[in-house]
């Protein structure tokens, strides 16, 4: 389906925190992206936003005429040093804005962010396996399939039977990639 109206990215504020702890949580409470169990409050959810803006990684808002439609942002793909040029990246959209192209919109922003801040590579992990809009998503971005770690998660989501969790690895390299030494 078509957006209707002006998609506009930019960066996450304070104000957003609300928009982005509802999503979050329906994801939490629905699906099998996050492997987390209970979503955080508002009071954790701004902390987590806080300190991967103030440790300098892109957080970005997607709207719709002004409406809430997703967000995106980077974060460290691990905390040793060695890896301080790679970033993982995570990326929700509301459901009522699904298939409308809003999370290639983030990415593309977010990739060209991160490449711009001197990242060379990006890391998507799928925590569902079986999340074929999110790997479509990152193929066409120009992610690679790295490996899937069978079984490493478990989740229960209301009534429905717990199942066990593949995770997705995907990566992308950004600007010089492994061309050259970082600077």
């Amino acid at each position: 389906m078509p957006i209707a109206g002006e998609v506009a990215i930019r960066d996450a504020t304070r104000g957003d925190a609300p928009a982005i702890q509802m999503l979050y949580a329906y994801n939490v409470e629905t699906g099998f992206a996050s492997y987390e169990y209970v979503a955080p409050d508002l009071d954790e959810l701004c902390r987590r936003i806080d300190a991967l803006i103030d440790a300098g990684y892109p957080y970005l808002i997607a709207e719709i005429n002004g409406a809430f439609a997703g967000y995106a942002y980077a974060s460290s793909y691990r905390s040793r040093a060695g890896y301080r040029w790679t970033v993982e990246n995570s990326v929700y959209v509301a459901p009522s804005y699904g298939s409308r192209g809003i999370g290639r919109r983030l990415m593309q922003t977010l990739i060209a962010r991160c490449e711009a801040l001197g990242y060379r590579q990006m890391i998507a992990v799928i925590g569902d396996g079986e999340n074929a809009a999110s790997i479509a998503l990152h193929r066409a971005l120009g992610f690679t399939h790295i490996g899937t770690f069978r079984g490493i998660g478990y989740k229960t989501v209301g009534d429905a039977p717990g199942r066990w969790l593949d995770s997705v690895q995907m990566q992308r390299t950004l600007g010089e990639g492994r061309r050259t030494p970082p600077k």
